[in-house]
């Protein structure tokens, strides 16, 4: 039997400029954001969620990714941090800090 490995994120919070602080910054629509589940993940069945902070540019790159909380396994937390920074965002207000949610399930 397949299994289908899941992982979604979902933005939490942003730390932004107070000219611009009623808005988050939003994955870019235009840039693919590929999330690859470890294999060695998928095997052992691990799931879980990987709480991130970002720092995004004013462009929508991600110029740093801290693990704020573990999923409790160490592939799935360098797959999340590793795989974000591959990802673009629209950051409006310029350069912030952005906390985001992986969440690595199987189904």
């Amino acid at each position: 039997m397949k299994r289908l490995a899941i992982a979604a994120l979902s933005l939490l919070s942003a730390s932004l400029p107070a000219f611009a602080a009623d808005k988050m910054a939003t994955l870019d629509p235009k840039v693919p954001c590929v999330i690859e589940y470890p294999k060695a993940s998928l095997m052992n069945e691990e799931k879980g969620t990987v709480v991130l902070s970002l720092k995004l540019a004013a462009d929508g790159k991600v110029l740093e990714s801290k693990v704020s909380k573990s999923s409790g396994f160490k592939n799935l937390d360098k797959a999340a941090s590793t795989s974000i920074t591959k990802c673009k965002f629209q950051a409006p207000g310029g350069e912030q800090w952005q906390t985001m949610e992986y969440v690595w399930k199987l189904e």
